[in-house]
């Protein structure tokens, strides 16, 4: 008698809904950021960056072996990967500076700013003029109340909304890049930014070699910012249609101010409040150019300012 697998049950990821992935990316998007502001009290924010990127280094590493992508590459496909790289170490410097001196919600509010700016340069309509003007009436809102010190986390959470456009850009463009897939791309990028980082945050790291408990606290930070995030985004993109990923995505900012109230006690104002709903619902009106979502896997953010991993592909222009 043959046994055949037809009644064997389908794998736990294809029988959880799409949406339970996009809930869990969400959450650990911010999630592991709110625990790097925990650490800054025993360890430097650039510390802590290049923990992260160590973190995630590591994890790709042993599972990609990642330098293999590097064999065989053109001019071209290399130049995108330390560009990749470059830009990952940049964003993630000035994503942990910022949420150092603002809120976390706030950072994460002013990044969506590249999302809708990348997304108008690749569909230029109407819908999305309109979408980028309340998104930008929005982080007005939030950074109109800042003042002082505020300034300085201002000039941080700006510089990393202008590299995650840069980021989305080479993103785009590494993922349609022959040779490897763009996760080995990734990784050797990932590997490539722990060295760029390392100038600026190793020095401030070292405490963490130090402690046992500061050391894992790093790496956890790092699995929970870049690896559990990534990979639920690629669960939730292969099942969900494109346009509904992309309205999901207004959700993140709300995420973003209550993880930070629960875990860090940032409370939002009535003015923060309103902010943050005009930047999601800007997120939510936009219309990202194309409607097909390419089952190869994009390059995350896993060393960044923690806008979801998957957000390039929504918004990166078509060509």
């Amino acid at each position: 008698m043959q046994q055949g697998n037809s009644g064997a049950s389908p794998p736990l990821a294809e029988r959880l809904p799409p949406h339970v992935f996009f809930v869990v990316s969400a959450v650990f998007h911010y999630l592991g950021p709110s625990f790097a502001v925990l650490l800054f009290a025993h360890i430097e924010p650039l510390g802590v960056a290049w923990l992260r990127i160590a973190a995630a280094a590591l994890v790709f590493a042993l599972w990609r072996r990642p330098w293999r992508a590097l064999h065989g590459s053109d001019r071209r496909s290399l130049l995108l990967i330390v560009g990749l790289a470059a830009s990952l170490a940049a964003m993630n410097a000035c994503f942990y500076l910022a949420i150092d001196l603002l809120p976390l919600a706030t950072v994460a509010a002013i990044e969506f700013v590249a999302v809708i700016a990348v997304a108008l340069a690749g569909m230029r309509s109407p819908r999305n003029f309109a979408a980028l003007a309340v998104t930008l009436l929005g982080v007005y809102a939030l950074i109109g109340i800042a003042e002082g010190g505020d300034r300085l986390g201002l000039f941080f959470a700006l510089l990393n909304a202008a590299l995650f456009a840069l980021y989305i850009v080479l993103g785009h463009a590494i993922s349609r890049a022959g040779g490897a897939s763009g996760i080995d791309r990734l990784g050797a990028a990932m590997l490539l930014a722990l060295v760029f980082a390392a100038p600026i945050g190793f020095h401030d790291a070292v405490p963490a070699f130090l402690s046992p408990a500061l050391l894992l606290a790093g790496i956890g930070v790092g699995i929970t910012s870049s690896v559990v995030p990534y990979v639920c985004d690629q669960l939730a993109m292969a099942r969900l249609p494109r346009a509904t990923f992309a309205l999901m995505l207004a959700l993140l900012p709300a995420t973003a101010a209550i993880i930070g109230a629960i875990v860090l006690r940032q409370i939002p104002s009535p003015v923060e409040l309103a902010g943050i709903a005009l930047v999601g619902f800007g997120i939510a009106i936009h219309k990202p150019a194309g409607e097909r979502i390419r089952p190869a896997a994009p390059p995350s953010r896993p060393a960044s300012a923690d806008a979801p991993s998957a957000l390039w592909r929504r918004a990166a222009p078509e060509d």
